[in-house]
């Protein structure tokens, strides 16, 4: 698989930790579903870094890594609070060119208390 980060001038990314846009090429396209931490009472930072772990397992399933992931699509019930520590935690598994990246805040998640969930598109 390869990707190549796009950084038009005109679409600046807000943040370092993702690019505006990635051109993809491989054969295999994974659809990671939303995915949240295993611990809803840990602290927000460790439920950031489960969420990823969980993910990565997904794509380990597929026989792909997070290096594959193009794009990712995150929901925070408390996006003031959380989307700080998303920024710091995301960049400790996702590498360059970061993937193509959507915060949502939201009311509610599907299952009670879950606070922020995270789903992914990857290529192979």
């Amino acid at each position: 698989m390869k990707r190549k980060g796009l950084y038009p001038k005109e679409a600046p990314s807000a943040d370092v930790g993702y690019s505006p846009g990635i051109l993809a090429e491989g054969q295999k396209f994974i659809f990671v579903s939303g995915q949240g931490p295993r611990d809803l009472k840990a602290d927000m930072e460790t439920q950031m870094r489960q969420t990823f772990e969980r993910i990565g397992e997904v794509l380990k399933e597929a026989g792909a890594s997070i290096e594959n992931i193009v794009i990712i699509r995150s929901y925070f019930v408390n996006m003031k609070r959380d989307l700080p520590v998303f920024r710091k935690v995301r960049k400790e598994f996702l590498v360059k060119p970061y993937p193509a990246s959507t915060a949502i805040g939201t009311t509610e998640l599907a299952i009670p208390g879950l606070e922020i969930e995270i789903e992914a598109v990857a290529v192979l």
